[in-house]
């Protein structure tokens, strides 16, 4: 299985009210490592023809970060797709050998640039998420 690796630094404008990172912001982080991973490893052509639309988020809170803490986010795809969506999980960490802080699980749907319908994910759309 492919893992996908970015590190994320809490900023001022992430921080709410408790004084630590916003829930809207986790979700962010979660879709921004998710297309990094999908353009780091899909052809071109693929990116040109398919977009990814999240059809639903579910995340684990086991602490948080604070302003200027920084976090290292893993993600990989656990299992293979189901007609035209798939998990995602995203790791978020303090540092590499650290506990997570922070696990999310995200369905994705894949949309048909062209259409703008669903298409079942194909073997060669997905075989780079499992690579390596």
């Amino acid at each position: 299985m492919s893992r996908f690796t970015m590190h994320f630094t809490a900023q001022a404008a992430d921080i709410d009210e408790l004084g630590h990172v916003n829930n809207t912001v986790w979700v962010r982080w979660v879709q921004d490592i998710a297309t990094a991973h999908w353009r780091a490893v899909a052809p071109a052509q693929h990116q040109l023809d398919y977009v990814w639309l999240v059809t639903r988020h579910e995340i684990d809170y086991r602490g948080n970060i604070a302003l200027g803490d920084a976090v290292e986010a893993v993600t990989f795809i656990p299992d293979p797709p189901r007609g035209a969506r798939f998990d995602r999980v995203v790791e978020f960490r303090r540092a590499a050998a650290a506990p997570v802080v922070v696990t999310a699980r995200s369905t994705w749907a894949l949309i048909e640039r062209a259409s703008g319908r669903l298409v079942r994910v194909r073997a060669e759309v997905a075989a780079p998420f499992f690579a390596g």
